[in-house]
Order: C-alpha cells, then sequence, then structure tokens
C-alpha cells in the first residue's frame, strides 16, 4: 500500500475519506502476526507438559524455567521493540520481526526430535522465541498511531486481545498436532510415550512456518509506513531493526546467564537485564539513530510512565504469567495424590488449560470499550478489586486440592475461578492501555505503551520462577497470595492518581 503523505486522524473529513482506508487494514494484517507471534512465545507452556510425559531428563525446575526464559528473554526485547517504530516505520518494524520468528520456529522443529537434546540447547530455543515477544511492543505502537482518540481503545484492545489469543491457539494446536507427522519423514520420527503411543513433539515450531510466511506475504502488499516515521530506504530501516532486535537478543542473554550461571534472585535479574538492554539501545546504537533514541528516552523522567508501568505489570503481566504455567500448574496440582503417588483420576491440562487465555484474550477489547465509554481508571479499580478477591480464592483452593485425597473434586471451583482470573487481566489489559493515551502527548503515547508492554510482559519470567520455587517447597499457594498482596498495592496507585475526585490526571 502507498504510503500517505500525511496523517491526520483526529481530522474527521481526512478520517472519513483516507484515514480509515488505510488504519483497518493495518490493524486486520497486525491481528494475525500478532497472534503467531504469542503462539511461538508461549507454546513453552504446552511443550514442557509433553515433556515431562515424553521422560525429558529435566527437573521441574528446569520445565519451569523454559517458559520463564522465554518470557525473560521475550519481554527485554520488547523494549528496544518499544522504540521501533519511530526509527524504523511500523511497517518495517512489524514484519521484520515476523520474520525472525522463523529462526526459533526451525529450531524447535529441529531440538524437539531427540530426548536427550541437552538442557542448554532447550534454553536457547526458549530464548530465541523471544522475537515472538519482541513484536507485541512494536505492533501496539504501530497500531496506536493509526486511529483517532475515540478510537483506540477498540482498536488496542482488537489488536492485543485477538493477538493474545494466540496462547490459546498454541495450547489447543500444539497437543493437536503432537500426535502425527506434519511434514513426513522429513520431519523426523515420533518420540515414544510410556503407553507405546507416539509424540511429535518438534511440530511445536513446525507448524507455525507456513502461516509466518502467508503474513510476511501479505504484509508486504498491504501494511504502511506512516510519513511520521521518517526512515530513510527499505534496507537501512530494516537493518535498524534487526540491530534494535540484536541488542535485545544480547542483554536477554546476559539476563539468562545470571538466572542460571549464577542463580541470581529474580529482582537482581530484571534490574540487571533492564539496565543492560537500555544502556545497550542508547550507547551502542548508530550515531544517526542515537538523537532519536534520545528524543524518546524523554518518556523515563515522567511520573505517570512508572506509575502506568505498575499497573500494567499487573493486568498483562498477570494474564501472561499465569498463560505460562496454567498447564504446568493443572498437572502439579491435580496430577498426583497428597503423598507423591500419580493421580489416576487427575483432569488433562490440555483439556482446560487453553480456556484461560481465551477468555483473558476475548475480554480484552471489551476492557477498551468499557473504557471508552466508562473511563479507563474506574474499570481498572474495580478490576484490580475482583483480582485480588479471585487470587486469594484460587490460591486457597490450590491448598485444599493438595491436601485432598481426591484433589480432583476441588477442579472445577479451581477451573472456574482461575477463569475468572483470567478474565479480570483481560479487562485490566484493555482499560490500562486505553488510559495511556489519554494521559501522554501523542509522540510519547506510543512509547510509553511499548514500554509498559515491555515491563508488563516480565510476569511471563517471574510468575513461572515463582511457582516453579513454590512447586518444589510445596506451597503453590503463596504464590497467590502474595500476588494479591501486589495487587493490592496497584488498586492504591491506580485510585490516588487517576480514579478518585480530584486525581491528577483523572483518565
Amino acid at each position: 500500500m502507498k504510503r500517505p503523505i500525511e496523517w491526520r486522524p483526529e481530522d474527521d473529513l481526512f478520517w472519513q475519506r483516507t484515514g480509515r482506508r488505510i488504519a483497518w487494514p493495518n490493524l486486520m494484517l497486525s491481528v494475525p502476526g500478532l497472534l503467531f507471534s504469542f503462539a511461538v512465545w508461549m507454546g513453552w507452556s504446552v511443550i514442557i507438559v509433553e515433556m515431562q510425559n515424553l521422560g525429558f531428563p529435566l527437573t521441574k525446575a528446569q520445565l519451569y524455567s523454559l517458559p520463564a526464559i522465554a518470557g525473560l528473554a521475550g519481554a527485554t526485547l520488547r523494549i528496544p521493540n518499544s522504540f521501533a517504530v519511530a526509527l524504523c516505520g511500523g511497517k518495517n518494524a512489524v514484519l521484520t520481526g515476523v520474520a525472525l520468528l522463523l529462526i526459533p520456529a526451525f529450531g524447535i522443529g529441529i531440538a524437539l526430535r531427540d530426548i536427550s537434546t541437552p538442557y542448554t540447547t532447550l534454553a536457547v530455543l526458549a530464548a530465541l522465541s523471544q522475537f515472538g515477544g519482541g513484536n507485541f511492543a512494536s505492533s501496539m505502537s504501530n497500531i496506536s498511531f493509526f486511529f483517532p482518540k475515540r478510537l483506540q481503545g477498540t482498536a488496542l484492545g482488537i489488536n492485543a486481545g485477538v493477538g493474545n489469543l494466540g496462547v490459546s491457539v498454541a495450547q489447543v494446536l500444539l497437543p493437536l498436532v503432537f500426535t502425527f507427522s506434519l511434514f513426513g519423514t522429513v520431519a523426523g520420527a515420533p518420540l515414544p510415550l510410556p503407553s507405546g503411543a507416539g509424540r511429535y513433539l518438534q511440530n511445536g515450531g513446525l507448524v507455525w512456518i507456513i502461516p509466518l510466511l502467508v503474513i510476511l506475504v501479505l504484509g508486504l502488499k498491504i501494511m504502511t509506513n506512516l510519513p511520521q516515521h521518517p526512515f530513510g530506504s527499505a534496507p537501512k530501516a530494516i537493518g535498524r531493526a534487526l540491530w534494535i532486535n540484536l541488542l535485545g537478543l544480547l542483554a536477554s542473554f546476559g539476563g539468562i546467564s545470571l538466572m542460571i550461571g549464577l542463580k541470581a534472585p529474580i529482582v537482581v535479574v530484571l534490574v540487571v537485564t533492564i539496565l543492560m538492554v537500555l544502556a545497550a539501545f542508547r550507547f551502542l546504537s548508530p550515531p544517526q539513530m542515537r538523537e532519536s533514541i534520545a528524543r524518546q528516552f524523554a518518556i523515563f523522567p515522567h511520573q505517570h510512565t512508572w506509575t502506568m508501568t505498575w499497573l500494567y505489570v499487573m493486568t498483562f503481566g498477570s494474564f501472561i504469567g499465569y498463560s505460562a504455567i496454567f498447564p504446568k500448574l493443572i498437572q502439579d496440582v491435580f496430577g498426583q495424590l497428597p503423598g507423591g503417588a500419580p493421580n489416576p483420576d487427575a483432569p488433562s491440562p490440555f483439556a482446560f488449560a487453553w480456556l484461560g487465555p481465551l477468555v483473558g484474550s476475548l475480554v480484552r477489547p471489551i476492557g477498551g470499550w468499557l473504557s471508552d465509554k466508562l473511563g479507563g481508571a474506574r474499570v481498572t479499580h474495580w478490576t484490580t478489586v475482583a483480582m485480588i478477591g479471585s487470587a486469594v480464592a484460587v490460591g486457597v483452593l490450590v491448598r485444599l486440592a493438595r491436601q485432598a485425597p481426591q484433589p480432583q473434586d476441588y477442579f472445577v471451583p479451581f477451573l472456574l475461578l482461575f477463569l475468572f482470573l483470567f478474565v479480570t487481566t483481560g479487562i485490566g489489559n484493555g482499560s490500562t492501555f486505553r488510559m495511556i493515551p489519554l494521559i501522554f502527548k501523542p509522540e510519547q503515547a506510543g512509547p510509553v505503551l511499548g514500554w509498559t508492554s515491555a515491563v508488563g510482559a516480565y510476569g511471563s519470567f517471574i510468575v513461572p520462577k515463582i511457582f516453579g520455587s513454590q512447586i518444589e517447597a510445596g506451597q503453590p499457594d503463596y504464590a497467590f497470595y502474595g500476588f494479591a498482596v501486589y495487587y493490592l498495592s496497584c488498586l492504591a496507585v491506580n485510585w490516588w492518581y487517576y480514579a478518585r475526585r480530584g486525581a491528577a490526571v483523572p483518565c
């Protein structure tokens, strides 16, 4: 699609004649690109369950660490990608990220053919899945520029909500494609289960290759770079996008080394990794990019950048973190009896886990729509109240199930309450994202949207790490109580700055 000469979405005449005919096609192609990004990134939530079934020689902590590594790396890559649209153009940044997803897709397809694949190889592949996580920041920042403010909540909600469905797509599709060969003998032989059946675990990567190629072809024809993002020639812009991703990759591998090699505490890993990627992005970028980067960094002295980041970690961080551990948590809580013996009546994680990300994704556009009508701060307030209560209730049910001679008796209320928790995270995703364009100037809103989404994505690292340690300690319910305390702090921050009468920025 031809690049427009000007872009004035707040001008009703321009929007009716030109803007909407460009904006909606870009959104409609951005959505599947983001969906498959989430599918590749969060596919580890399903893969590790089947790895345990197949007898991969890994501890539970190592299994939980694989989605945690993918989460840490993907969140880290979101930070430089928060600024990619302004530096490279939206079309260039988004399609480069989609193309890079082919690397982990091929890698997973090769490595998971063999049960003896070393843990370090699996960790590297989990880290390379970060390209799926990083794409969220560039995609959301890009879409925010296309629509007028009155439609931004709806547009961002559709992009993120349907994009987040990639988690459910992975959790539904992968167990199915594990059961047969997608590409015949070319993809390799199946791995045997104890029952004698075979599983094509390599399909966890190979299944995404063709959809990604289709999106790339359509994106080249349909997507548009906006005029307010000068980037020079297309080859230079793509080179910048690749450089941005390389810096994120290097910083994420530094954080993973702290996590695995030095076994550093979660807070240390997070702080050091974020500082590494910001320093690399600020000082190792080509000279012609640094002036633009410095302008983008102007969001950091802004107080509301940090308060909105705190709130978005609560909503999206919870959603993506719970999505990463939900199948494995079902397996660990209900799959064994109090003495450690396997539970013959345990529910199948694959049959139910996809429902959580599904409902959380589907209600996200509703969160944006409600915020357009009622105000984002008000929706965030009541969503947070519901998150506190549901987190505590799920924790109580987990403790009861772990102690019960028949854990499955508690599964239905556990599932219903956890699904409600997912619903609250989804609505909160939409409402908090809707608040940002109202708080910040247009030139700052895009980078802030990208930055908050980046830090929020660290939930996909924090939550698996916390649950991995608490499962080994025999007290996973403590994790839910801890999250409820954090949600309470978010309730106070949102009320004070945005929701109360006389708030600094009512929105």
